[in-house]
Formats: structure tokens, sequence, C-alpha cells
């Protein structure tokens, strides 16, 4: 069992101020795999301190070195890709081809994006007779979420660095494994003291202490719409900076001229790392005459996924996080039975032969109705929820009928129809036909689903004030 009961401030790994260990538990085997400290105020305090102090000799780092030190960081994690994707294998029950390629390569992709995005990003223009000025924010808090951990993970630290922040990081106490071989890379790449510090701890904990510290300038959240709330009102006796990425309910219309595997692509789309996706295409809105061929399509789709232990490769898919979580989501099915959804697959329950670990039956319901508990809910698991639609406003009412707006799909074979409906549906992301966004693409969303927009030029600016001068033209 991995003890890892140290934090990472001002460039060395340090004892908790008072002990207050905490059981990581691998979702897989319901067993113990590693013991961290919960971090209390003065661990945040002093991380705190180290940052604000390293931040002015940061911000003022020229640029080409910045980049530097962060491609110094991309070779270590290229190197140590066995040892990140089994610490997220272990932490989060992403089975291990899962946790080498998507979970592992979505920190390769995020930063060659800001590399690839700093190219074209003026940190200094003109505007008339005015100089405009792209300038660090300053110390930067940081709580990522247990679901994609690296995807999040450089989705801040890595802008933030580049643009010359310094930060204090608050990875999920539920799966904090992988941030710490994160910040064994950050000390190998040979960061300055202070620039990048992390200190493990829950939302109550630590995650309060930096959302309301007054030497924090920003807080770059992302996790449930609830949390999201809270860090929110502590952060506003300090007026701070706050950049929340949060929940969704995604809604994926089919239209009957839809191609012929867009049914089976969403299912999997919704069943990819076992649910646990926020922007995951969790309604599927079918149009009604292709209504029932879709069912059979869908149910089909979801009994060909595998469900798998993380040890094995494969493309199938591993255990729900964590207890808590597997109880929510065998919750919530009961409650779409309940309340009428017409179950065509799954269902409660661990897939047959398993009876340990919080693996989770691929459920699909069908005849969902907006009043239903299952339509509005996120249940951040492999549960699908399949309606019918009649017309194309009617399914636009549909996907606008909820309280997020992260990402909506779209599928049909008509060009203008495909682009008239991603404009009139309310979410900050649209994708249409099964085709992904490139890389640098905002990832962020509406409503109760956050304000913040990660990634490329949009991400870089996250972490900037702007600064007007007037009476010094540009040379």
């Amino acid at each position: 069992m991995i003890d890892k009961r140290q934090f990472y401030i001002n460039g060395q790994w340090v004892n908790p101020v008072v002990a207050n260990d905490l059981t990581v538990i691998d979702p897989s085997t319901e067993e113990p795999c590693a013991v961290i400290s919960l971090g209390d105020q003065a661990d945040t305090d002093a991380a705190v301190a180290a940052a604000r102090a390293a931040f002015p000799a940061w911000a003022d780092t020229p640029l080409e070195e910045r980049v530097a030190l962060v491609k110094k960081l991309r070779e270590i994690y290229v190197a140590r890709r066995a040892d990140m994707a089994e610490a997220i294998r272990a932490e989060m029950g992403a089975p291990l081809d899962l946790a080498s390629n998507n979970q592992w390569g979505a920190g390769v992709w995020h930063l060659d994006g800001f590399i690839e995005a700093l190219e074209n990003f003026e940190f200094e223009y003109a505007m008339g007779a005015d100089r405009m000025r792209k300038e660090p924010i300053g110390v930067c808090g940081m709580i990522t979420p247990w679901n994609w951990p690296m995807n999040q993970v450089f989705l801040k630290a890595i802008p933030a660095l580049l643009v010359g922040c310094t930060m204090v990081l608050k990875p999920s106490e539920i799966a904090p494994l992988s941030s710490i071989v994160f910040a064994e890379m950050m000390d190998e790449a040979g960061f300055p003291a202070g620039v990048f510090n992390m200190v493990n701890g829950d939302g109550v904990g630590v995650g309060s202490q930096l959302s309301s510290h007054p030497d924090v300038d920003m807080i770059s959240f992302t996790g449930s719409t609830r949390a999201g709330i809270a860090i929110s009102k502590a952060a506003a006796d300090t007026l701070k900076r706050v950049s929340l990425e949060l929940g969704g309910k995604g809604a994926n219309i089919i239209f009957a001229d839809a191609d012929e595997k867009a049914v089976k692509r969403g299912v999997i789309h919704c069943m990819q790392n076992s649910g646990q996706s926020c922007n995951a295409p969790t309604r599927m809105m079918v149009e009604s005459s292709a209504y029932a061929a879709a069912v059979e399509q869908a149910k089909a789709a979801a009994e060909a996924v595998q469900v798998g232990a993380t040890t094995e490769a494969g493309r199938h898919i591993g255990p729900v996080v964590s207890e808590v979580q597997f109880n929510k989501i065998q919750g919530l099915i009961e409650i779409g039975i309940k309340e009428g959804a017409t179950l065509v697959a799954g269902g409660l329950g661990r897939p047959e032969g398993m009876n340990k670990g919080y693996y989770v039956r691929p459920t699909v319901f069908a005849d969902v109705t907006p009043d239903m508990t299952i339509y509005r809910e996120e249940i951040f698991g492999p549960v699908l929820a399949i309606s019918p639609f009649d017309s194309e406003a009617q399914a636009v009412q549909m996907a606008n009928d909820t309280v997020y707006g992260l990402t909506n799909y779209i599928q049909t074979q008509d060009d203008d129809k495909r682009l008239r409906v991603a404009r009139q549906v309310r979410s900050g992301m649209v994708e249409t036909n099964g085709v992904g966004r490139v890389n640098g693409s905002p990832f962020g969303g509406y409503g109760q689903s956050g304000n913040g927009r990660e990634g490329g030029g949009w991400g870089l600016e996250e972490f900037c004030e702007t600064k007007a001068i007037s009476g010094v033209p540009m040379g």
C-alpha cells in the first residue's frame, strides 16, 4: 500500500502540521491502496505563502524560460506514462488501457494545445493610442475532480504556468495519487520553489480554505454544481475570480436521417469512463419515426459493453469511483424503474459474476419523460435515458429543458438542420455527427454547468488580468 502523507510546498515534500490520515480505496477491489493526509489551515497557509512569495520572480521570468520548463515537464510525463496510468487505475478504477491512453493522453493533448495557442497569444498589443497588456492574475487555487484527474490538472496548471501565475493544487481526496505523481514530475522538471504547491484535503477543509483565502487571487474549480455554488459563496468576501466547470446533462438529438452508427456511437460515448464524464450524452432524444429501432439498437449496444477488471487489457469499462457513487447510481436506477421508465438493458446490482468492486451494469431506459428524475439529474454513471420527439422545435425545447448547458450532440445528414439546431441549443459546446472538438477549442458551459472556458487561448486568458496603458504608444 502506498504511504504518501506529505504535501509538496515550496519545492519540497513536507509533513502535515497535524496528522489527519485518510485511506484511499481501490474501487475495483474495495480494498485500501494508499494512505494520505488531509491538510489543515496551517498547511494551506504555508502553501499559499510559498506561492505568494514566488509570484513576482515567476511572473518576470521570460516566456521562453517558462515554456522550456513546461516542455521539460512534458518529457518527464511521457517517460513516466506507466506510473501515471497505474496511479489513475488504482485511485479511480479506470481500466489499464483507458488509463494509459485516454486518461494519460489528455494531459499531453492539452499541453500541446496550450503551446500551440501561445504562438497567436498577444501579451501586449495596441488599441488605438493605448497599450493593452495581459498579465498573470497571481496566486491561483486549483481544485480538481477524480473522474479525469490529469485532464483537469493540465487544463489548469499548464496555462497558469505559461502566463506566469503561481499555484496551490488541491486534488480530489478520493483520487489523489495521480496528482502526487504529477507533483513529483514538477519537482523533477525543476520549477522554482513555490511556483507549484500541492496540499491534499477535502472540500470542507482545504477547498474552503483556498476559496476564502485573502492571498489567493483566483479559484479554478472543476466538480459538482453543488460544490461550485459553495466555492462561489466562500470566495465572495475576497472578490477573487472564480472559474467553474461543473456538471452536465447533455442531450444527444438523433434525427431520422442520422447515420446508421449514430445510436451505437451515442451509447458507447455515454458509457465511456463508466459514465463518469460531465459532458457525457446521457439524454438520447430520437425522432419518433426512428424511435423503436433506436431503442433496440441502444439495447444491443449497451449489452455489448463489457465490464471487467481494471488490471486487464481491453476496451471494457471498470467500476465507478466509490461506494458513495455506486449507491447514488443504484438509487437513481431504482427511481427510474419506480417512476415508470422502461428498463431495456442493465438495471440494479453488479454485472453477472461480480460480487466485489463498485461495478455498475450498463443501463438503458426508454420512454423517459421530462418529469422523471433520471431525465433531470446528473447520474454520473453508465446510465442512458432515451426519449422520443416529433419535431425539430420539440427537440430543441427538450434539449434546453435543463439547468445545465455543457455539451449537446446532434446527429443528422442535413447540414443546414445540423447548424440550425446547433445555434439554438443552449450549451457551451455542440458536437455533431461524432466529430470531436479540435485541440484548443474552449471547454465550458452555460447555466449551472459553470462559467469557465478551458483549453487553448481561452484557457490562457482565464489566468490573466487585462491592463490598459495610455500615453505610451507601442514601439
